[in-house]
């Protein structure tokens, strides 16, 4: 495929590593060339004729040109008209604004994305804010519950029970080699839905297209996973058209030696520097794996650890608005679970950094409520282990209201998985304590947020600043419109990702997390604060998460976990150079 490279000195090395295409270690050379060079669509042969068409990576649909049809086949297997991309995408975005069911047009993008991948991406990349909500929360939610009534083709690797002591061999079947990032679920907390077991394949394959969308992550280097163990839901045991295996779940001894063989079985196909992204696993898993995993492979658990860096940025970006440092507020939590506790940590290690003071007093600060009320000391010995921490002295209060009333916290954050549970009595006693509450209602999707943005400024009299998990409109209240904020997880990982990735980072640490969010909050001006947002608008997200993944690899170079040596000068022209485009190539 060439002759041996020339060896560059190394302050030239960064701006060589990848082209205008992107991607990171780019095998066949395809992202490495210029826009006006011609490559070649490689499957184990040239690909042409009706093989061409139907492979999602290379087909073009109407988009090939006279002379890529001569040369592969392709004249008279498709009508005459040749069509440029961006036709190619008014008209799917035309023929999607028709469907009046969000799940319609979920199924739609899926379609699109086996057939063309590169016209799904361009599409999901310019109109990110408008399908968003479709590709992810909350429409992901309802094709998750309905995933084997739409199943059509499948997306990604499931492995199941079945396949236990073969899941080396399992991994060798999924087609391609270089592997970068897999986001693995076993469906037994999908969003706030409860246990989907193998229908929550949707979430893994929901996130890595946003990985690349807005990430830049190469579509090959993604791979999604369903680990299947079974599931309790018994609507889905008894459901005909379920996808997974009909048994209970696997537990205890049983479901840690598979997910040992899992994780093991990945380091050795894919290596030390592969991304695995633990997705909606229960509580109780949720913090063994990340525990357990966290020294000796590269992991991370969006639902504990992206959640709580996004939050955090709210937080950190708020503070320009309510002239406080986050050391001056009080924390109460309702939903003391894998969100709860994790932004909750994230914001005491951040307060610890800021003053000094050790972690344990900082806890001090942030107050949790769980179904059996507020957490404190008289209730440590029948807490859960990842609770304990923030058993403080008090006595014992029974419900929200009890502890608003009793804490009178600054923010208030919902991390709890139920609706509506911010009701006005709660969210009227937060104004009355607090100039500008700051009130954060984060569960998905929008039927289980704790309040809706029109609850919290009317109950605040327009005085909330708010923000929310899954996305919701603006709000006119006494004539002037109010822009909610969306802490949507979708704003870290990306760029996450994308910085561990490109630094060769061997494992994750909690001050990568930290330079996440700093980053995330320094992309709010004060126009977005003017309209009440604490997070930047969607629409610049690929500016946003190459931002994020420069401050992520060098703190990981600063940390000396980084492998990608030498250093690239400017680690953020080397993220944005590093982005996928999906922009048509022209075959030879």
């Amino acid at each position: 495929m060439g002759s041996t490279p020339t060896v560059l000195p190394c302050e030239d090395v960064a701006d060589n590593r990848s082209g205008v295409g992107g991607g990171i270690s780019d095998v066949y050379g395809e992202d490495s060339a210029t826009l006006d060079q011609l490559v070649t669509p490689w499957v184990t042969s040239v690909a042409s004729g009706y093989s061409l068409m139907r492979d999602p990576r290379y087909n073009k649909g109407l988009a090939f040109t006279d002379k890529e049809r001569d040369a592969h086949y392709l004249t008279g297997l498709l009508p005459p008209v040749v069509l440029t991309q961006d036709v190619q995408e008014r008209k799917v975005m035309h023929n999607l604004r028709q469907y009046t069911v969000p799940l319609q047009r979920y199924v739609a993008l899926m379609d699109l994305q086996e057939r063309n991948e590169r016209l799904f991406y361009k599409l999901l990349i310019d109109n990110v804010e408008e399908l968003l909500p479709v590709v992810y929360t909350p429409t992901v939610g309802e094709a998750c519950q309905k995933y084997g009534s739409i199943y059509r083709k499948p997306q990604g690797l499931y492995i199941s029970l079945k396949e236990k002591g073969k899941i080396l061999e399992v991994l060798k079947n999924w087609p391609q080699r270089g592997i970068q990032v897999i986001v693995v679920t076993d469906g037994e907390r999908i969003l706030g839905l409860g246990d989907l077991g193998c229908q929550g394949m949707g979430i893994p394959v929901g996130k890595l297209s946003l990985y690349t969308a807005l990430g830049g992550i190469r579509p090959s280097a993604c791979l999604p996973i369903t680990i299947d163990v079974g599931t309790n839901n018994e609507k889905l045991l008894n459901d005909e058209f379920y996808i997974g295996l009909k048994q209970r779940r696997a537990t205890g001894q049983e479901y840690a030696e598979f997910l040992h063989e899992f994780m093991c079985a990945v380091k050795q196909n894919y290596g030390e520097k592969v991304l695995v992204q633990f997705e909606d696993f229960a509580n109780h898993n949720a913090f063994d794996l990340l525990s357990k995993y966290s020294d000796s492979h590269l992991v991370f658990n969006d639902d504990i650890q992206g959640t709580a860096s996004v939050v955090l940025a709210g937080l950190i970006a708020a503070q320009k608005v309510l002239g406080k440092k986050l050391a001056d507020h009080t924390f109460l939590f309702l939903g003391a679970g894998e969100a709860g506790t994790g932004i909750a940590e994230l914001i005491a290690l951040k307060i610890s950094k800021e003053t000094g003071a050790p972690i344990a007093e900082t806890r001090k600060k942030i107050w949790l409520v769980d179904s059996k009320g507020l957490i404190v000391s008289s209730r440590k010995e029948s807490l859960q282990h990842f609770k304990q921490p923030w058993a403080h002295e008090h006595e014992p209060v029974k419900d929200l209201i009890g502890a608003v009333n009793a804490i009178k916290p600054t923010v208030l954050i919902g991390t709890s998985g139920v609706g509506q549970t911010f009701t006005k009595e709660v969210v009227e006693a937060m104004a009355t304590n607090n100039e500008k509450p700051l009130i954060l209602a984060l569960s998905n999707p929008t039927s289980q947020a704790e309040c809706t943005a029109e609850q919290a400024y009317t109950w605040t009299k327009g005085r909330a600043i708010f923000g929310s998990g899954s996305p919701f409109d603006p709000v006119e209240y006494n004539g002037k419109t109010y822009l909610p904020g969306q802490a949507n997880n979708c704003y870290i990982f990306p760029g996450l990702g994308l910085g561990l990735i490109m630094s060769g980072a061997i494992r994750v640490r909690d001050d990568m997390l930290l330079a996440a969010s700093e980053a995330l909050a320094a992309q709010v001006t004060e126009e977005h604060f003017a309209n009440g947002l604490i997070y930047p608008p969607f629409s610049n997200i690929r500016e946003i998460s190459a931002n994020i993944a420069a401050c992520v690899a060098a703190k990981t170079y600063d940390l000396g976990l980084a492998s990608n040596l030498p250093r690239a000068k400017d680690l953020v022209k080397f993220a944005e150079s590093s982005m996928y485009s999906p922009v048509y190539r022209n075959y030879r």
